[in-house]
């Protein structure tokens, strides 16, 4: 099958990048369909680690990767991660579709505006503009890819665009705005920095799906519970993280893909909403540590909890996942019992995953209780010890999708193959 999408089944932060580092060796493109710069990929090769939010992971493997029409891209970010990544020795062979949209510092300036405003009610944001990016493409008043490469189409199109966003911030939120010239002048030396990475990307990646042997990768950003329709409104990405949206996002007729779930074998979140296996105290601090369970992006300390097999299953029936890779199992070692989530309890009723936020807010856990383990030397999947492989196994049995990935550390060579993924 020559498209394969990797898609994180939690709140995002699941080690989507590792995984796709990981398959990439296999594929000819890698391809990002949705997000901003809002959530990062970490990578590790060797004693050396890449951090991205807004290249494909797949550039570390020196493959060919495409940025395509469903991400915002901000140029800044784009640029400095360009830059570090030619000092490291990389060119990236990278192009990106002229449908794409650009976040501009006013779009910052109105998320944290909007988060500071919100007092209590927040939604917990990163401020990276990419809410507001995406209401101008919806609303049809965005700058796009293509636009910012055009310096006379740049001017024409972005003046009255930042000349409403300073209405709006000064009579909303009575803040002042960037100066429109530093922005403009600083826009079109991006816009021609990066003039030469224009393409079009549906085209080509139509092109390889229908080419016999060609692998294409997709990967994006957050996770499915932080979907815009299917995650825990209002708390949620401005973007949708489900393998159906690869379709709309990069522009190609619906046709099968191999989806590959990713998820911890615990679960985290950053932000406000609900959180139904969320702990408190010394189990939730040292899953934090010794995870190192802080924002990428942010720095942000996530909320740690036991892994949520309601939410799992709720997220294959959205993804439709084809195989599991179980991530971060090690951060599991030396607890001498293990629980996961079954189930909820609901006003003394058990019940599945709710559709309604504030029925989700209240519900009660239903644990099953697993045997803990302590990992030794693990060079192949059969060198884990019994009780890490039924915990496994519990997951396989419930979910009816077979975990084929298991990672046991941040390096590549730290990851054991149950069975092979692709």
């Amino acid at each position: 099958m020559p498209g394969i999408v990797i898609v994180g089944a939690q709140w995002g932060d699941e080690g989507k990048g590792k995984i796709t580092d990981l398959l990439a060796e296999r594929a000819d493109l890698v391809v990002r369909y949705q997000g901003g710069n809002n959530a990062g990929h970490t990578v590790v090769v060797g004693n050396e680690s890449f951090k991205f939010h807004l290249l494909p992971s797949g550039v570390v493997q020196n493959k060919e990767v495409r940025i395509a029409s469903g991400v915002v891209i901000d140029p800044r970010v784009l640029v400095q991660e360009l830059d570090t990544l030619e000092k490291r020795g990389i060119t990236p062979r990278l192009r990106i579709d002229p449908r794409a949209h650009v976040i501009l510092p006013v779009h910052n300036a109105l998320d944290e505006a909007r988060e500071a405003a919100a007092g209590e009610g927040k939604l917990g944001t990163t401020g990276r503009g990419i809410g507001p990016c995406y209401e101008d493409r919806a609303s049809r008043a965005g700058i796009r890819f293509e636009d910012l490469v055009d310096e006379a189409r740049f001017r024409r199109k972005v003046i009255p665009l930042l000349e409403a966003k300073a209405q709006l911030l000064g009579k909303v939120y009575q803040r002042k705005g960037p100066a429109q010239e530093d922005i403009v002048k600083e826009y079109v030396d991006l816009g021609r920095r990066l003039a030469g990475t224009l393409g079009d990307v549906s085209e080509e990646v139509h092109s390889a799906l229908q080419t016999d042997g060609r692998v294409v990768l997709f990967e994006g950003a957050q996770g499915t519970l932080l979907d815009l329709a299917f995650g825990t409104y209002p708390y949620v990405t401005s973007s949708h993280p489900l393998s159906g949206s690869v379709f709309v996002n990069v522009g190609l007729p619906p046709s099968p893909l191999e989806v590959i779930g990713v998820s911890k074998a615990y679960t985290t979140r950053v932000g406000s909403g609900p959180f139904p296996t969320e702990l408190d105290g010394k189990v939730a601090d040292r899953i934090r540590e010794v995870g190192k369970e802080y924002g990428t992006t942010t720095g942000r300390p996530r909320r740690c909890g036991w892994l949520d097999l309601v939410m799992l299953k709720y997220a294959h029936r959205l993804n439709g996942f084809s195989q599991l890779a179980l991530t971060k199992l090690d951060v599991l070692s030396g607890f001498k019992k293990l629980r996961i989530a079954t189930s909820y309890r609901y006003d003394g009723v058990e019940i599945g995953w709710p559709y309604d936020i504030e029925v989700l807010s209240k519900v009660e856990p239903v644990y099953e209780e697993l045997d803990g383990f302590t990992l030794g030397r693990t060079d192949s999947y059969e060198d884990l010890p019994e009780e890490a492989q039924e915990y496994i196994a519990f997951i396989e049995r419930t979910l009816e999708v077979p975990v084929t990935i298991v990672s046991v550390g941040p390096a590549r060579q730290q990851t054991l193959f149950k069975s092979k993924p692709l």
